[in-house]
């Protein structure tokens, strides 16, 4: 049986739909906790969306109703819910959050103990538990403090007061971050130029934050700092900008991070996990410095299931999803930023020079709205388009089609030997994607 509320992150919608509304978390808070046995402190955080308060309290309502209980860890960076879970050994970790989508959206996902998100298998558990309805009634939530162990167990990754003379520029995306990052930063003796920073419960993403570094950028040439730092909305994501004002995306810090574990005999088992949405590139470095990858499907909840189950500790996606697992059972931008500044500081190397490690094959994507999910067997033009692009470009590229997990769209990747035939190759998989689907 296939899911049909959770997507590759959660579940995941316009807030006050069809799916993503009090109500529906409220079912799916008791559907928890009767997956639980009802019992078990079941810790809850979100992000800075106006729509997360209303969303916490129905999914704590039905929680309560399920016979499990609720602690409110309020506006916390979705890692640090993570961390809690594992640290406080609680039954299950709830996080309120769409992202890097707009503020409009927002959404749920769980973390199992361990901090660990759930699997597909006990996803679709949770959906088959779903009542029709809950009778609930309003529920005054314990409050506990996820931030500040968190923030504490951060500022330790590196010596005390090693940034000093560090200018840093970090995007927070008006999101979770705010509170947690320009700490541990300051901390460890940066000066912090913060952008992103003043989150109203409507901005949160909006022109900032890993999807539109853009900003970042021009912010860091400007202002002569030796890096930028960009987070998501719950900050399990990072995107970097080197001292030149070129941004890294999450191939390029997984490609630095091992080559660099490689050098010195850390990488574990020699392994690093990405998804087929990485770049070709990642693969041609990694064998050069005498390791291997490990591929698996896009998400990085699939990222995390491969590096359990061949011992990796170091993974992740394109997207800027990095997982250090020996400090964080999931994907965290602080610990992705940190753990390339102790590299720049092992190395006493530029970001720019360090970032030099990897070769990009030309790579182009697109992403078609679409009104409706077709299986893409059941697409003639588009599978023939898929299959003719793929056996031309042999061994010299690749082709991945593909929908979101998150969002009603086609994803299209092309990968090959120059930028000419990625452009072709492109124009071609959209031409016979529009052939076969109602594209908005």
């Amino acid at each position: 049986m296939t899911r049909k509320y959770f997507g590759t992150d959660g579940v995941r919608g316009p807030y006050g739909g069809p799916v993503v509304n009090k109500a529906f978390a409220e079912r799916l808070g008791f559907a928890a906790a009767a997956w639980l046995g009802k019992k078990g402190r079941v810790l809850i955080g979100r992000d800075t969306r106006e729509s997360g308060q209303a969303l916490e309290a129905a999914v704590a309502r039905g929680l309560r109703a399920g016979g499990a209980e609720p602690v409110s860890l309020g506006i916390a960076p979705t890692p640090a819910v993570a961390r809690a879970v594992l640290a406080e050994q609680a039954a299950l970790g709830v996080v309120i959050t769409a992202s890097h989508n707009p503020a409009a959206d927002n959404g749920i996902k769980f973390f199992g103990a361990g901090g660990v998100k759930l699997t597909d298998a006990e996803e679709l558990r949770l959906e088959q538990l779903l009542p029709e309805s809950v009778g609930t009634a309003a529920v005054v939530l314990r409050v506990s403090d996820a931030c500040a162990p968190y923030i504490a167990a951060a500022q330790k990754l590196l010596p005390a007061n090693s940034l000093a003379g560090w200018r840093i520029v970090l995007d927070t995306a008006d999101g979770a971050c705010c509170g947690t990052s320009p700490v541990v930063f300051r901390a460890l003796g940066a000066e912090v130029i913060g952008l992103g920073d003043a989150p109203d419960g409507t901005n949160i993403n909006a022109g900032v934050g890993s999807e539109h570094p853009q900003l970042l950028a021009a912010r860091v040439k400007e202002t002569g700092a030796r890096i930028g730092v960009a987070h998501d909305g719950d900050g399990d994501r990072c995107v970097l900008c080197d001292e030149q004002g070129g941004v890294l995306d999450g191939d390029e810090i997984l490609t630095l991070l091992a080559t660099h574990a490689l050098a010195r005999g850390t990488l574990v088992n020699r392994t690093l996990v990405a998804t087929v949405q990485s770049n070709l590139g990642v693969d041609a470095a990694i064998v050069a410095a005498g390791g291997r990858v490990s591929r698996t499907a896009v998400g990085d909840r699939y990222v995390i299931e491969r590096m359990l189950a061949e011992r990796a500790t170091l993974g992740g996606e394109s997207s800027g999803h990095i997982i250090c697992s020996e400090i964080s059972p999931t994907g965290d931008g602080l610990v992705a930023a940190l753990k390339v500044i102790e590299v720049m500081l092992a190395t006493g190397r530029p970001l720019s020079d360090l970032r030099r490690v990897l070769r990009k094959f030309p790579q182009l994507t697109a992403a078609l709205t679409v009104r409706e999910k077709r299986p893409l067997e059941t697409l003639p033009t588009l599978t023939a388009a898929t299959q003719a692009l793929g056996a031309e470009l042999g061994t010299q590229g690749r082709v991945l089609v593909r929908y979101s997990g998150t969002e009603p769209k086609l994803r299209l990747l092309v990968e090959g030997p120059s930028l000419t035939v990625v452009q072709a190759g492109l124009a071609r998989l959209e031409a016979a994607a529009r052939a076969d689907l109602d594209v908005r």
